[in-house]
């Protein structure tokens, strides 16, 4: 067996997060927070060390916390440990037995990677989930968590009034928690919470019809605009001028480095726009001032009350407010591109999914006139 442990610390790179080694001072101790980046001496006060090693030809890696004195410790005893193992010594207590691994400090360097790794709203949601977790699990030591735990956490969420589809987030949000620490295995595959998979909703034409004719000209191309792209709200919310071609007819989804905001799966894309649309935003941008948003506040601020602003249209047009929400414009676009012929690969494509399973949900049958008929023509 080889008795050799790796001593590194994981950091935030340009090209991100990598277990990269650590620097030894002359005198054999670890230089606190100094690694070796791409061949250089880099300063990282982020991020927790981790020793690894080759055990039945698989590589461990364990977390050994955020100090450099006792992270160079965990590693000297871990060698000490193989180096026994390979000459036939039985060990009493070894790193996998639940010492020295706290739950709550393995919790809190999670989180800080998932800050600076993740997008904050990804952040607040496993921080949420952590906490949730922290208050139905009261084991110490990580190695301690069990099937049972995780059996004992989905039924507090419920307990506590969470959503089917909530209990299934966080019970996953967890898992990658867990095996981020290197733990797998530990549920069975129906261990794991149920949830319907509801159907994706889609607006009636009639709706929109009426809900638009309530629309002042700002708020109609808002809403037009979700509708003809499929775009998500944090997507529309930041869409500049910059990111429309008028002569292509198309949209551009980027990364916006001057809003702090990144797509999601960090993925661009381009969505064609009917001429409708561009005949609309090219009148916009005509009265437009100097802010680069399309949609903005007055004060040239992204515009976060979209959401508002539909709900108070759909009242005022007489319609059922609760039946009015952003991603059913997005629903709807899908919906429609399948019916009017656009083959999936393409939807997939415009809609930013990584998989065909995720534009396939909203391939739903048409509602055609010739669909009624070749009904009416099965049962007359």
């Amino acid at each position: 067996m080889n008795s050799s442990v790796n001593l590194t610390k994981r950091v935030l790179t340009p090209t991100g997060l990598r277990y990269c080694p650590v620097v030894m001072s002359l005198n054999g101790r670890v230089r606190p927070d100094v690694v070796i980046v791409d061949g250089e001496e880099e300063r990282h006060p982020e991020g927790a060390y981790s020793i690894d090693w080759r055990e039945g030809g698989k590589r461990r890696r364990l977390a050994v916390g955020k100090d450099a004195a006792q992270a160079l410790a965990r590693c000297k005893r871990k060698e000490a440990e193989l180096k026994a193992v390979s000459q036939g010594i039985t060990l009493a207590d070894s790193e996998g037995t639940g010492t020295g691994r706290l739950l709550d400090t393995a919790i809190a360097e999670f989180l800080e990677e998932t800050k600076l790794s993740k997008k904050p709203k990804t952040f607040a949601a496993y921080t949420k989930t952590m906490a949730y977790f922290r208050e139905s699990c009261k084991k110490v030591y990580i190695e301690d968590i069990e099937r049972l735990d995780m059996l004992r956490f989905a039924a507090y969420l419920k307990e506590k009034g969470q959503a089917p589809r909530s209990v299934w987030n966080k019970f996953n949000n967890v898992m990658s928690f867990l095996k981020a620490q290197g733990l797998r295995g530990i549920v069975q595959k129906n261990d794991w919470p149920k949830f319907v998979q509801e159907e994706p909703e889609v607006y009636e034409k009639d709706d929109l019809a009426k809900l638009f004719a309530a629309c002042d000209p700002g708020e109609r191309l808002l809403f037009e605009f979700y509708l003809m792209t499929g775009m998500r709200e944090q997507e529309v919310i930041y869409t500049t001028w910059n990111d429309g071609s008028f002569t292509r007819q198309t949209v551009t989804v980027r990364w916006k480095p001057e809003y702090g905001w990144t797509p999601k799966n960090f993925k661009e894309r381009e969505i064609p726009i009917p001429e409708k649309l561009v005949k609309e935003l090219k009148a916009a941008k005509a009265k437009a001032k100097t802010c680069p948003l399309v949609f903005h506040t007055s004060g040239c601020l992204p515009k976060f009350d979209a959401l508002h602003i539909l709900k108070a249209t759909a009242k005022r047009a007489g319609l059922n407010a609760d039946a009015f929400w952003l991603h059913k414009f997005r629903s709807t676009f899908a919906t429609w591109s399948l019916w009017a012929g656009v083959d999936l690969r393409t939807v997939q494509n415009w809609m930013g999914h990584v998989d065909m399973e995720s534009t396939m949900r909203y391939l739903k049958p048409s509602r055609s006139q010739a669909v009624r008929d070749k009904v009416n023509q099965i049962f007359a």
